[in-house]
């Protein structure tokens, strides 16, 4: 087992992190009239779900224990509905979101799974 000195290291973090660069690349390509739309929203929500990985691993407090990754639980499915939204209103092709949304999706699983553990944790 790895030992995890930084929340850097967690595995989490670093497929977030993936998404968000994912999502970069993917509203790079939307047109210039939704900078401000659904090409910032993606943006922000993506980057959102590392941020509240990190933040939650620098808080030593149980009482918040559980709410970032809840957040960014949130955030992801707030990726999921711009890339879906984008897809419909032909902003990108549907083959384009499909690797985004597998990474979600992936992404989704292992949140969960921290979420699980944390609760655990905690009911000790």
């Amino acid at each position: 087992m790895e030992t995890v000195d930084s929340y850097r290291d967690l595995k989490v973090w670093q497929r977030a992190i993936d998404l968000a660069v994912m999502a970069y690349d993917l509203t790079r390509a939307f047109p210039k009239d939704q900078q401000f739309g659904l090409t910032s929203q993606a943006r922000r929500a993506a980057t959102s779900i590392a941020a509240n990985i990190a933040e939650d691993y620098g808080r030593s407090s149980k009482g918040s224990y559980l709410r970032f990754p809840r957040i960014a639980q949130g955030s992801l499915k707030e990726v999921e509905t711009h890339v879906i939204l984008a897809a419909r209103v032909k902003i990108c092709a549907e083959a384009v979101t499909a690797p985004i949304l597998a990474e979600a999706d992936e992404l989704g699983r292992m949140l969960r799974a921290l979420i699980v553990r944390l609760e655990q944790h905690s009911a000790r």
